[in-house]
């Protein structure tokens, strides 16, 4: 290999999305580490960052390998498993030590000198707020569908009642939520003004304008290659039965192509999942963009162009 410099995937160890990247590295040769922080460094792996007055330095040492944090080319921020203290410690010793590794490793691994960031945790953060998301898409072009985020009952059935196609709520964020001790999804759903309760005032609610849907569509972006799939379902919402959908690879029409690149330039992401609804009429509305969204379940042909995209971008080749 003409460069040694290794790729650094952080995720967890149950990541089968990462697996088919990790195969088509290993075929080229690339070294590649593993690293999982928030779980890793409790079970033996360890990080050391030096800030020297005349020099930098950094080792990632886990149980097969050593890794000189100087030298990393790329870092692929997958899915990490969330900073937590050791179990055995007192609740507030396990959350004082779970805020340290946050801060403290996430610091490093968010800092390492000419790494290729794939995408950086900060922007992808950035990236996750349903606000921003929606004020850069119409900076951007898309056509993003009438939406009312807001914490007053009255607003919300005011907005609701004006929207003669019909509402649909959606949550800001996928808290984990459970029910009688069992995991709980919160689907997008259609509401009517007279369903808005005063229960809308506890936190934000956000009500879109209902599309009046020809098919969904995802638009997998990596750097300035773009794969779209149509998805056909009988849900409102297509991920609630991923296994009643069907998915075919579809053109991208060119302006939603511009505002695409122009949007992952604004947020400084290298790959985002991008989801449409598509009218009957064939115009295509914006209505999130994941900056780190799951891409396997799409065709196999369209699954493994995206990861040949992104083996591409962690070795190097993203000009490809």
């Amino acid at each position: 290999m003409s460069d040694s410099r290794s790729v650094l995937v952080l995720t967890n160890p149950y990541d089968v999305t990462a697996d088919v990247v990790l195969r088509l590295l290993a075929e080229r040769r690339i070294s590649v580490v593993r690293l999982d922080p928030g779980a890793d460094l409790h079970t033996g792996a360890s990080l050391t960052a030096a800030y020297l007055m005349d020099d930098r330095r950094g080792m990632l040492r886990t149980a097969s390998r050593e890794l000189d944090t100087m030298r990393v080319r790329a870092v692929w921020m997958r899915r990490p498993s969330p900073y937590e203290g050791p179990q055995g410690l007192s609740e507030q010793d396990r959350r004082f030590a779970a805020e340290q590794a946050m801060w403290g490793v996430g610091g490093v691994l968010a800092s390492l000198p000419g790494a290729h960031y794939v995408n950086h945790p900060w922007d992808n953060r950035a990236a996750e707020f349903k606000p921003v998301q929606l004020a850069t898409a119409q900076r951007c072009g898309f056509l993003v569908p009438s939406t009312v985020i807001t914490n007053d009952p009255e607003e919300a059935r005011t907005f609701a009642a004006q929207q003669h196609g019909g509402v649909v709520y959606k949550p800001v964020w996928n808290t984990p939520y459970r029910i009688d001790g069992q995991p709980y999804s919160v689907w997008v759903r259609e509401v009517r003004a007279a369903e808005i309760t005063d229960a809308v005032s506890v936190c934000p609610h956000m009500f879109q304008a209902k599309v009046d849907k020809g098919f969904d569509a995802r638009v997998t972006a990596v750097g300035d290659r773009l794969f779209g799939v149509r998805i056909d379902s009988p849900d409102l919402d297509w991920r609630r039965r991923q296994d009643v959908m069907t998915c075919t690879p579809i053109e991208v029409p060119e302006a939603v192509t511009r505002s695409v690149v122009a949007y992952l330039g604004e947020l400084r992401l290298v790959y985002g999942a991008f989801d449409f609804a598509v009218s009957a009429a064939g115009d295509w509305y914006f209505l999130e963009c994941n900056p780190n969204g799951q891409w396997a379940w799409q065709p196999a042909q369209t699954t493994m162009a995206i990861a040949c995209a992104l083996a591409d971008q962690l070795e190097g080749r993203s000009d490809t």
